[in-house]
């Protein structure tokens, strides 16, 4: 591995470095020496996740050794400190650079702590993707931990199914004080095991050792974070006091690199934020009575609370004295909420920040006596939630939603901060108070009723924060060394540095390590009709703009190759033109040239949903594929549609938040008031822009994803050719923006552009680009418009490529020669999954057939079966006929089943018009063997002498990819690129 040295620092890189890759280096690397505070900005694709963790590494490694130096010298002049502490000294400094980096202890006779780092992204999967970088470069010996939550990485049998995430914690926390978690007993026998310390284990490395070495992958996690070097944890950890605390993650000395740093603020905000209601404080009530309850029923001796079964009582942590003040306590609270005015005929009323301070005083609860408040509860907590084993019996859920409450109002610390604490929440906060409503139920039977209905009296109270430099402030009492904050998507920096509310002393804003000829970029304003695109409140109903909209994605679906993104701007949008475009049929139209997927709102089926469309992406029967998403959706943060996957992202609309969300409206007053102190803030429109701007530099930088790839970038939104919001792009793509005024101009464009590009930029291997003539299996069917927001639609796969074949082809009676071919010769296949060619009675020789109407063009026959999307239950026919039903556009509807036997007897047909008599027999004995043995090496022989290069019938050897069993399909596409 090359090395380069970087500010005086010796780097070494996986690969020669790109210049932005040592620019970004080196703004890392002064952070680090200077102690300074930084906002790196690079897109995705220019290496900056690799970049951040080796020009990190290498300086903790040259410090490290430099501390050790400095404390070897220290010794040397007192030699008071031992012999045998020298002797550890010097064996700290001959291992700096190897595995034994943290030799020296963290002696305060020093003066100094060993420096350590902490990589935060937002998901476990991103963290996961570092890890994976990490183990490519030199710096993989170093120790490293990853923290996760108990959800991720508990193994125990019985508190791993509990859902919800706070009784976890209780039962985790009995088990364990009481020695009866088997996993957690094994962590001390096991933490030096070298599957664990000499390996990067993520998440899903540290969950497989801990089943396969019987110890708990948690507990694990903290005992590894003592000694690693690097720690990678989701940055809400970092954030969120209350997690902080709850994981004992103490950041002094700590380097936190926090990466996708885009969605820094609002996680701040989200995280010092949290909202309470009349109904949480009456469960409160109702749950300490229940307890006091328990208690005067026990019998007169003194015996402990089961916490654990048989044997393991424990002595109680609470008095009946402690449960009568908690419930004053509490009653105090609510005649404090049900005392709020609230002007009945508005939405909501607002207060100052440290309004929350004065309702909780009438309840006696201030700085200081908070804390113990929180002790009893978390110990009454513990108790609820593990007497009952049943999920409906009270479990201490809404004292723990309290304890969070208190938490959060006072994360400033003890009485002696209490005056500083309150003057920073009456200048980051606001109180909202609004009458409660009732939930809403997740039902969609028709008896839900119309409005939610209003909790008599009932209040809800939304303590928010509005400025992530409160908790970035916190973060920084922690005596951290540096923060960097970096992502390909920080754009425009002035306002971002801005709301963080920290000093910023060193800055980039990489440009992208592409070039023009990679990027093809602009605002489309009208649709092929000439109407105009705009999804303004005013328009986007307007069913001329849906159905202009649906027409561009239909066109660009005819120009753009492989995989095309489509973001909206909301869920509710998309909805609106996906059952639009069902109902006209423009849906069915478009999925006739690519099939589309849906994002899905629920976890569940989002992988499958996923990996279909990438499935697709790379069937080479297939033109690619649609994937309609939303701005800021899951699809849109943190997904690689490198290659084919992404070709094209269309941006359909400006997602901007929704104007009249009280938190919205409060945080754009928020914003007006600081600006009157500090002129250079953002403004709240301003605010409000930047919200749409950074989603959609978020959504196009899903493509175009390393040095050698390519992609479209179109904003189908008049609103984009405005000056301010060209300005809020990522200053990579500011320069390739074009005005694609025209329907026209931005067809001729965007075909021009995938021509040269695949002429002239190097293409991955994957991608196979099919020539043959033979037909592609249709686009797979949708299920009908009548689906459920959130629900994918599911595609049904063409079995093809994964399926062994059955050449299931019935007596053949040649009246040229008498000849025969009967089934027994092509017998039937053992799988269970397969392909069968069905029924084929060739008559008047070799090239024609009953089922061949025109024999000069069976595609065109092929072609004519499409599949429809219908709010209606699909009849398929077995075979075809005049009297096959059809839909509205007079297209015929077909089972994939039956597609499947179509395509087999087609590609039958063309290999009996293409050979002899006696090749064609040679070619069934071929299929003979090959399902029989599965004799790969001798089907490749067979075909090659059959449709040899040059004879024009490539084709059909290609062809033949289709009906692969599925362990041969790589083999065959690598033969396919070498010949």
């Amino acid at each position: 591995m090359p090395d380069v040295t970087i500010n005086g620092i010796q780097v070494t890189f996986p690969f020669q470095p790109y210049k932005v890759q040592e620019d970004y280096m080196a703004k890392v690397i002064e952070c680090l020496q200077n102690k300074k505070h930084g906002v790196l900005e690079s897109p995705t694709g220019t290496g900056k996740t690799l970049s951040l963790l080796c020009s990190s590494l290498s300086w903790l490694l040259v410090k490290k050794a430099q501390l050790q130096a400095q404390a070897i010298m220290g010794a040397v002049e007192k030699p008071d400190f031992g012999g045998k502490f020298f002797e550890n000294l010097t064996s700290g400094l001959n291992n700096a650079a190897g595995t034994s980096t943290d030799i020296l202890p963290q002696n305060p006779n020093f003066g100094w702590a060993m420096p350590k780092i902490v990589y935060a992204s937002r998901t476990h999967s991103q963290l996961s993707q570092a890890m994976q970088e990490l183990k490519r470069t030199s710096y993989k010996h170093v120790k490293v931990a990853v923290i996760g939550s108990r959800d991720q990485l508990c193994i125990h049998p019985e508190v791993s199914k509990e859902q919800n995430s706070a009784n976890k914690i209780h039962m985790c926390q009995a088990k364990v004080r009481a020695r009866t978690c088997f996993y957690f007993n094994n962590v001390e026998i096991r933490k030096d095991d070298p599957a664990f310390k000499n390996e990067i284990c993520d998440i899903e490395d540290l969950v497989k050792n801990g089943q396969k070495f019987k110890c708990c992958p948690y507990f694990l996690a903290k005992e590894l974070k003592q000694s690693a070097d690097i720690t990678f944890m989701p940055y809400n950890y970092l954030l969120d006091p209350k997690t902080r605390k709850s994981q004992g993650i103490d950041l002094q000395n700590y380097v936190i690199l926090l990466d996708e740093a885009h969605n820094v603020e609002k996680t701040c905000e989200e995280a010092a934020s949290l909202q309470i209601s009349s109904t949480d404080i009456a469960l409160c009530i109702d749950e300490i009575t229940k307890v006091m309850k328990d208690m005067a029923e026990e019998k007169s001796e003194d015996i402990g609370f089961n916490l654990e079964g048989p044997g393991t009582n424990l002595q109680k942590d609470f008095t009946p004295e402690d449960l009568c003040v908690l419930k004053i306590m509490f009653l105090a609270v609510e005649k404090a909420i049900d005392e709020i005015p609230l002007n009945m005929g508005t939405e909501g009323d607002t207060y100052p920040g440290g309004y929350v301070f004065e309702l909780l005083e009438k309840a006696d609860l201030t700085h200081g006596k908070e804390q113990i408040v929180i002790e009893k509860l978390d110990k009454i907590i513990l108790y609820l939630s593990t007497i009952s084993a049943s999920p409906f019996a009270r479990r201490g859920n809404s004292l723990q939603k309290f304890c969070d409450f208190l938490r959060t109002v006072f994360s400033g610390g003890g009485s002696s901060n209490s005056f500083k604490h309150r003057e920073r929440v009456k200048q980051a906060y606001k109180v909202y108070v609004q009458p409660e409503e009732t939930k809403k139920s997740n039902r969609n039977d028709g008896w839900e009723p119309k409005k939610p209905v209003q909790k008599a009296g009932g209040k809800l109270i939304s303590y928010w924060c509005f400025s992530p430099g409160f908790g970035m402030q916190q973060l920084l009492e922690q005596g951290i060394h540096s923060i960097i904050l970096t992502s390909g998507t920080l754009s425009p920096l002035k306002p971002f540095i801005s709301e963080l509310g920290i000093p910023i002393d060193v800055q980039l804003e990489n440009p992208h390590i592409v070039t023009g000829k990679q990027v093809c970029a602009g605002v489309l304003s009208q649709g092929p009709d000439s109407h105009p695109l705009n999804s303004s409140y005013n328009t986007r109903n307007d069913p001329k703009y849906i159905s202009a909209l649906g027409r561009t994605l239909y066109n660009f679906s005819c120009l753009i190759p492989h995989g095309l993104l489509v973001f909206f701007p909301s869920y509710p949008m998309m909805k609106k033109c996906r059952d639009d475009w069902q109902s006209s049929g423009l849906w069915s139209t478009i999925t006739e040239k690519k099939p589309i997927f849906v994002e899905p709102q629920t976890k569940d089926s989002f992988n499958t949903v996923m990996n279909d469309f990438y499935q697709k992406i790379q069937d080479p029967t297939h033109n690619g594929a649609i994937f309609l998403a939303v701005c800021r959706g899951k699809v849109s943060e943190g997904l690689d549609f490198a290659n084919a996957n992404g070709r094209a992202v269309l941006i359909t609309g400006l997602p901007f938040p929704p104007l009249k969300d009280p938190r919205v409206v409060l945080k754009q007053k928020y914003l007006e008031e600081m600006r009157v102190k500090n002129k250079e803030g953002l403004s709240g429109q301003q605010w409000y822009q930047l919200e749409a701007s950074r989603a959609v530099n978020q959504a196009i930088g899903r493509i175009i994803r390393h040095k050698d790839d390519y992609g479209a970038i179109v904003l189908c939104d008049t609103r984009f050719n405005n000056a301010s919001f060209k300005g809020q792009l990522s200053s990579w793509l500011r320069p390739h923006i074009k005005d694609f005024s025209n329907f026209g101009i931005v067809t001729r464009e965007l075909r021009n552009f995938f021509k040269n590009a695949e002429a002239t930029l190097p293409q991955p291997k994957t991608t196979r680009h099919r020539e043959s003539s033979i037909p592609a299996v249709p686009a797979s069917f949708e299920y009908n418009s009548r689906i459920r927001e959130g629900s994918s639609l599911k595609v049904e796969e063409p079995a093809a490529a994964e399926e062994s074949i059955n050449l299931d082809i019935y007596k053949r009676e040649n009246t040229e020669n008498g000849g025969s071919l009967k089934r027994k010769d092509f017998p039937e296949s053992q799988d269970r999954n397969v392909i069968n060619f069905g029924t084929l009675k060739a008559v008047g020789g070799w090239s024609q057939s009953e089922l061949v109407k025109n024999p000069a063009s069976s595609e065109q026959v092929f072609k004519k079966r499409k599949l429809k999307i219908q709010p209606i239950e699909f009849k398929f026919d077995a075979q075809p006929s005049t009297s096959q039903e059809q839909n509205s556009n007079g297209l015929e509807k077909t089972s994939p089943g039956h597609e499947k036997k179509q395509l087999g007897k087609t590609y039958l047909k063309e290999v009996k018009r293409s050979l002899s008599e006696g090749n064609y027999k040679v070619f069934a004995q071929m299929i003979q063997v090959y399902t029989k043995s599965g004799d790969f090496e001798g089907l490749l022989k067979t075909l090659g002498e059959l449709f040899p290069v040059g004879s024009g019938l490539e084709r059909l050897f290609e062809g033949f990819r289709s009906f692969l069993k599925k362990q041969h399909i790589s083999a065959f596409d690598s033969h396919i690129m070498k010949k």
